[in-house]
């Protein structure tokens, strides 16, 4: 069994392996190739990475719910797309929704109570996830961008009128709008400048002609 865990074995030979609450930081690689529930939770893993159950090929539950989880790297789950069933990814800190990170993954997932992020990025992403659909319902928004669009606190999947993207665009040409009247604002106000300034070395220099003797006056 892997160091610190502790391993059991069901009477149909289906072995568990519990590591929790042992204050992990890393994910142990010596469990059992033919484990079918791995228990990682309430522990202080940061990260999944890549690869990190690849040689579980029978894994058929996995929780990392309770963690510190705020990364899940490319093929994080890999391997996994044929046998897991159910992935407990709740109370961690994710923010990014990564879905390279599942590679194919068909599993019903818990995502609830992570701080995510929603943005264009999450909604291109989220067609590309194999994840029983109702896992997705778990997307809470705790932030978006922009920030006024109103989705705090709303389930992803269920505002689906709201098109961050096009926000997101929209938000972008109102920038570019913004600066460009900046900009013509700039110009413009270098332009009266220039020809006041102009306007005032004119008249300086017509008074300083008038000043000046007349030629009728020099040859009396």
């Amino acid at each position: 069994c892997s160091k610190k865990c502790y391993c059991s074995e069901s009477e149909f030979g289906g072995k568990t392996v519990r590591c929790s609450n042992l204050q992990l930081t890393e994910i142990p690689e010596d469990i059992p190739n033919d484990t079918q529930h791995v228990y990682l939770d309430f522990n202080l893993l940061t990260s999944v990475p890549t690869n990190a159950f690849v040689c579980l090929t029978h894994l058929v539950e996995l929780d990392l719910s309770h963690n510190e989880l705020s990364q899940l790297e490319l093929g994080a789950f890999r391997g996994l797309s044929s046998s897991l069933q159910f992935l407990d990814l709740s109370s961690n800190k994710l923010k990014k929704f990564n879905p390279d990170a599942f590679e194919g993954l068909r599993a019903r997932a818990n995502l609830t109570n992570n701080p995510w992020h929603c943005d264009c990025n999450l909604q291109m992403a989220l067609p590309h996830v194999n994840l029983e659909p109702a896992s997705l319902a778990g997307i809470v928004c705790n932030t978006s961008n922009p920030e006024e669009i109103g989705v705090k606190g709303l389930a992803f999947l269920l505002a689906p009128d709201i098109d961050l993207c096009n926000v997101m665009k929209r938000t972008t040409d109102v920038a570019m709008l913004v600066v460009m009247f900046g900009w013509f604002t700039m110009v413009i106000s270098y332009l009266v400048y220039y020809v006041r300034a102009n306007q005032e070395d004119a008249r300086r220099h017509l008074e300083y002609l008038k000043s000046l003797p007349s030629r009728q006056g020099k040859s009396e």
